[in-house]
């Protein structure tokens, strides 16, 4: 597990590209808000976390297959981490802050993602501009 990092995967990058191409600005893993979300959107209390299907549990996924070794100590893991994404988000909702959850297997399809931004932006846009 040690090789596994939590910053600057490939569909954060992918996903932070496509938001800045559409003309947003933002911070990156801002601390000091629930969950440490990846992409932050201050401006617009919005923010975007880009999860992994297997280590956040994404369901009907393939990517999300529990190991069959080691059973125990995974389903308590990984159940331990959707309680606390649970946590998290409700923990925002109270703040204020709107959240969009782009799951690790939405990045190979990139027209769905730009519409599934776009869509999280719309009420955004009127006030972007």
């Amino acid at each position: 597990m040690s090789r596994i990092h939590g910053y600057d995967t490939r569909p954060e990058l992918f996903i932070r590209s496509h938001v800045h191409q559409m003309g947003y600005r933002f911070r990156v893993h801002q601390e000091i808000l629930p969950g440490n979300p990846d992409i932050v959107l201050a401006k617009h209390k919005k923010v975007i976390f880009i999860h992994g299907c297997f280590w956040h549990g994404h369901k009907n996924c393939c990517r999300s297959k529990r190991p069959t070794s080691n059973e125990s100590f995974w389903r308590i893991k990984l159940d331990k981490n959707i309680e606390r994404d649970k946590r998290q988000q409700k923990e925002l909702k109270k703040l204020g802050w709107k959240y969009l959850i782009v799951w690790q297997c939405e990045v190979n399809n990139e027209s769905r993602l730009k519409a599934k931004l776009a869509i999280f932006f719309s009420d955004a846009n009127r006030d972007h501009k």
